[in-house]
């Protein structure tokens, strides 16, 4: 996938008590890290079990990273779990929503993908509906998309996402999901915000909230047949290292 860059402004700095330079060098240090990670750039996580299910090998998961690359890894949670049940998907930054659905139509013409799940938290659920709009342009399906706690009024438009979840925090920034009448698909607005640690920042990092997605694509990917048993003996320390450098 090719990388696509983003520019980040920055505002003169104010004067600011000695109290918080602490603060201020974390941020900055959070900052020099954001810098150092390509936005546009994603690793495909490609999960050959010999147990999986046909239907597994068969699903391509998109998980949307939100800005700056710092804020949503616990993604790379959820993805770890998926490869370890045969599911393959790739985490990339939001901002590659296009090329990805380009990547994802192609693979579904080919017959390589038959089911297509998009996964985005933050900014990444606000570009959800664009990649779900360009997909349907292409004519292909959406089987499942889920939101974790999206941003600023989003809509969905058009395209055809049968099932579209947004797990919101009803006393954060987080908001529902709107429609209109171009989008074809069953939209569940679900208010998460009695789950024990929940947070804007940290939604896709909390337990109960990764089961709960996982739980959902689970049930589009295996219906009621179960996830399958992982292999004997899978070598997860190294695999995990090497996804470290985008190679997983």
């Amino acid at each position: 996938m090719t990388p696509r860059s983003s520019t980040i402004r920055s505002t003169s700095p104010r004067s600011i008590p000695s109290r918080s330079l602490p603060g201020r060098w974390f941020g900055m240090v959070a900052l020099a890290v954001a810098l150092a990670l390509p936005l546009g750039a994603g690793s495909v996580h490609a999960a050959p079990s010999p147990v999986a299910a046909p239907a597994a090998s068969t699903t391509h998961v998109y998980l949307l990273r939100g800005v700056l690359n710092i804020f949503s890894l616990g993604l790379d949670d959820i993805a770890a779990k998926l490869d370890a049940q045969g599911i393959p998907n790739t985490v990339a930054n939001f901002v590659s929503w296009s090329s990805l659905a380009d990547e994802a139509a192609a693979a579904y013409r080919a017959g390589r993908i038959k089911t297509i799940i998009l996964v985005g938290p933050s900014s990444g659920a606000t570009a959800l509906p664009d990649m779900i709009n360009k997909l349907g342009q292409l004519g292909v399906p959406v089987k499942l998309a889920i939101g974790l706690d999206s941003v600023f009024k989003t809509k969905l438009v058009g395209g055809n996402a049968e099932r579209y979840i947004n797990f919101y925090i009803a006393s954060g920034a987080g908001e529902p999901v709107r429609r209109d009448d171009g989008f074809h698909g069953k939209l569940e607005n679900v208010d998460v915000q009695s789950v024990p640690g929940v947070g804007h920042i940290t939604i896709e990092k909390n337990r109960i909230m990764q089961q709960k997605v996982l739980g959902a694509i689970d049930s589009v990917v295996f219906g009621g047949k179960g996830r399958p048993a992982p292999p004997p003996n899978r070598m997860a320390g190294p695999q995990r290292a090497a996804s470290a450098n985008g190679y997983r």
